[in-house]
């Protein structure tokens, strides 16, 4: 790798890189200058802690009894079910039992009320801590959004050791129009605490992520819970306009309004 320039006469072997005035205005990895052909040992700190807070995160348990009283204190009616993934372990070498309820959730689901306009998931996937800091603030900004537009949302499913596809099994059983799947996002060297939300209209079994619209970095440092919700709510209107989301929702935006009737109609 060419040097930025050479040691300077001191014989200083760190040499800064001219790109690092830019890190006040990201988190990405820039600018972060070299010593002599290796990386300065902060740098080198730095991204062994961020390793380890991402390990962290992947790896930690959401505490879904402290979860469950907080949402219970506002009112929201709470389903707690299991994927089919049976501990941690499993979770993370097999997707897809992840993508799957357990019997027994399914169980709960079926004695469940159905056909709401909307279901909310709230899965651990791979960072609980995300959940924990983003789940509470982000239901509180966006429920009232929901209720003004007249939109009836069913229990809210907590699910332990789930993917976002879980949400397709539960839409399904509740026979809701929409999905929305708030999930824990795999964690990066520089945020182990986002949360994504995914949106998915007439949710089914094997539906493909291509038709799903997500909205992510939601997070202190990132996305601000007032933001996401208000995005949130957009999605959430434009598919019930358009009877679509993902790729489909993308078309038919671009579609003449005379033309809206015919993309409405139900697919075979």
């Amino acid at each position: 790798m060419m040097p930025d320039r050479p040691p300077d006469e001191s014989g200083q072997l760190a040499v800064a890189n001219h790109l690092a005035p830019l890190r006040r205005f990201t988190p990405a990895r820039i600018g972060l200058g070299r010593a002599g052909s290796g990386q300065l040992t902060a740098t080198s700190l730095q991204f062994m802690l961020d390793h380890a807070r991402a390990r962290d995160a992947v790896h930690a348990a959401l505490d879904f009894e402290a979860l469950g009283q907080s949402l219970g204190e506002r009112d929201w009616r709470v389903a707690r079910v299991h994927s089919a993934a049976r501990d941690r372990t499993e979770y993370l070498r097999r997707p897809d039992l992840g993508r799957r309820l357990s019997a027994s959730g399914r169980s709960v689901l079926e004695s469940s009320t159905r056909g709401d306009d909307i279901a909310i998931i709230a899965a651990d996937g791979l960072s609980a801590l995300a959940i924990e800091t983003n789940l509470l603030p982000v239901l509180d900004c966006l429920r009232p959004l929901l209720v003004a537009r007249g939109r009836t949302i069913g229990p809210l499913v907590l699910v332990d050791q789930g993917r976002v596809a879980i949400g397709d099994e539960i839409g399904q059983l509740l026979d809701a129009k929409l999905t929305m799947v708030l999930i824990g996002e795999r964690p990066g060297l520089s945020a182990a605490d986002s949360l994504g939300a995914y949106i998915t209209w007439r949710p089914r079994i094997g539906t493909m992520d291509s038709t799903r619209n997500c909205i992510s970095n939601i997070r202190p440092a990132g996305l601000s819970p007032e933001a996401a919700a208000a995005q949130i709510l957009d999605v959430v209107e434009q598919a019930f306009a358009y009877g679509a989301t993902g790729v489909r929702l993308k078309d038919l935006r671009s579609t003449a309004p005379g033309l809206r009737a015919i993309a409405n109609a139900p697919s075979r």
